[in-house]
């Protein structure tokens, strides 16, 4: 009976981390100038791989899809890194008993980290009519309005974002 590391593309991604892993960790250190940040999106990156749904063909140039599936994750690191640093600003100024604590403190982050990752995958202009919306409580009609579009379309873009929402709830 073989083991899921006997599969070929576990035995591509073992030597592709062999190969290539100390480069990428160099590589994410020039970048973040952190060394544990570097292992730990070197880490990341090969766990990727090893997670992909579609087990696709790693390619013949490992180092540009190390490359792409890395610059991604360090965007998505200076994404949540910018996300906690206005919450945290946010709270600095709250007294002392009403800071949450660090345990509520990380749940409200993560909320927010999706709230930011669900915000970015909307369509501009889904987004633009949500958050007039939300945040500065205009009706469909002052969206349509403001924005140049038809209440049918407001409608319609509001319906998709309430839509994404539920999805990740």
């Amino acid at each position: 009976m073989s083991s899921p590391a006997d599969h070929p593309l576990h035995q591509q991604i073992h030597t592709l981390y062999s190969e290539h892993h100390g480069w990428l960790h160099a590589w994410l250190n020039r970048r973040l100038g952190n060394a544990c940040d570097a292992a730990d999106l070197a880490h990341d990156t090969f766990l990727r791989l090893l997670t992909r749904k579609v087990a696709r063909p790693l390619g013949s140039e490992p180092r540009a899809l190390l490359t792409h599936i890395a610059k991604g994750l360090v965007i998505d690191r200076w994404r949540r890194q910018d996300v906690e640093r206005a919450y945290l600003e946010t709270i600095a100024h709250l007294p002392e008993p009403e800071v949450p604590s660090p345990e509520t403190r990380l749940l409200i982050l993560e909320a927010l980290w999706r709230i930011e990752a669900l915000l970015r995958e909307m369509p501009e202009a889904t987004r633009e009519a949500f958050l007039l919306s939300q945040l500065e409580g205009l009706t469909y009609a002052q969206i349509a309005q403001r924005l140049n579009l038809s209440l049918v379309t407001v409608k319609r873009y509001m319906r998709s974002a309430f839509i994404a929402c539920l999805s990740v709830a």
